[in-house]
């Protein structure tokens, strides 16, 4: 930039001193460079001060790690390199079996257990049945108790007599608490419900769901619109599911994404960037070209000024390392559409805040002198 500016000065100097017939001397000359330094140096402190620019910028994007929920062998692998795909397309299978197989056991469990469910009703008039004879059986044994006791009394029954019908009454008694006891057991077993659904039948609907949850992703479709950039995975592969290894890496293509890019710039111009600003991006790979934006946010943490609880002291070197401010940008620009651009291509950017206007002209005449020395490259 610098020298861009320094060229420009000069080729004024030149046409000024020839259309003017200034002579060249010892006080024109020196005047002129002592000048031009002290213009230039202003300039310059002032166009990067309120119009920053970074030559470190480029597109970033997130990609999405393709893992398995299960632990099973891949049977098929349909998906192909770098090609389109819509939400939901299936990326590869995993030998479902297993999963099927236990899906099928459940849901005959699931049907025994219903129908368990609806004899418990049934069960509980049988128990309120039995109680109800036990009753019966006891109120017997006590009026032959009692008419044995009361003949005893009179001589007419001797003592083995009674004692036999009072221990029948004692154990018609213990049957009337057994009955007792099973009607409570019925009743509760009839009560005992989770949502509506017997406790049985609702802990194996929860295993099923899991059951069916894992037979479905023994197919692992696309999380979203977009492509796999690699395909390395083949039939036979065995995946876990523990996710240490992804097995592929998803691409999301997002329209909006596309045109978002981060932009590194000196603190030294933090006052200057704010959300709102317009901003201009100059790509590499399209020369001769300058499209415009607008600053999306500007990040408020620097990663260099990270630290985690690692039990030790924090040292010089942990804090020598400068970093920059992050700068997110949308380009706004509808040319950039005509322009097929790799996802990450490399950026540099200039912001123009609201702040001595009359000199971002210049900044916009060099990030231009700037976007076609890109046609100039050399390759060894």
């Amino acid at each position: 930039m610098e020298t861009l500016l320094l060229l420009t000065y000069a080729a004024l100097c030149v046409v000024i001193f020839k259309v003017f017939h200034i002579p060249l001397n010892k006080w024109t000359v020196p005047t002129a460079v002592l000048g031009g330094i002290i213009f230039i140096t202003l300039i310059i402190l002032v166009m990067n001060y309120n119009f920053p620019f970074s030559d470190v910028g480029k597109q970033a994007f997130q990609t999405v790690p393709i893992v398995t929920q299960n632990r099973s062998r891949v049977i098929d692998v349909p998906v192909k390199a770098n090609v389109m795909l819509k939400k939901g397309d299936i990326l590869f299978r995993t030998d479902p079996t297993l999963f099927q197989a236990k899906v099928d056991d459940l849901r005959a469990q699931i049907k025994e257990a219903s129908q368990n469910a609806l004899s418990l009703d049934a069960g509980l008039s049988q128990a309120q049945a039995d109680l109800a004879k036990a009753i019966a059986d006891r109120d017997k044994a006590q009026r032959e108790y009692a008419r044995y006791n009361e003949g005893h009394a009179k001589g007419a029954f001797s003592d083995q007599m009674v004692d036999t019908r009072r221990q029948t009454f004692k154990a018609t008694e213990a049957a009337v608490t057994v009955a007792q006891a099973q009607v409570e057991e019925a009743k509760n077993n009839l009560n005992s419900v989770v949502n509506g659904q017997n406790t049985k039948v609702a802990s194996l609907l929860a295993q099923l769901r899991q059951a069916e949850f894992k037979l479905e992703n023994t197919v692992v479709r696309a999380p979203a619109a977009g492509y796999v950039s690699t395909v390395g995975l083949r039939e036979g592969t065995m995946s876990t599911a523990l996710g240490l290894a992804p097995v592929m890496t998803f691409v999301p293509v997002d329209a909006d994404a596309q045109k978002t890019y981060v932009a590194a710039f000196r603190q030294n111009s933090v006052q200057r960037l704010q959300s709102g600003y317009k901003a201009e991006l100059m790509f590499p790979s399209i020369p001769g070209t300058v499209f415009t934006g607008e600053v999306v946010e500007v990040l408020p943490a620097i990663g260099e000024s990270q630290f985690q609880g690692q039990g030790r002291l924090l040292t010089t070197a942990d804090l020598a390392n400068q970093g920059r401010i992050m700068v997110k940008v949308k380009a706004t620009d509808p040319r950039l559409d005509d322009y097929k651009l790799p996802m990450g291509t490399q950026v540099e950017v200039a912001v123009y805040s609201d702040h001595f206007k009359e000199l971002s002209l210049i900044r916009k005449i060099l990030i231009r002198m700037s976007s076609w020395e890109n046609y100039v490259f050399l390759d060894h």
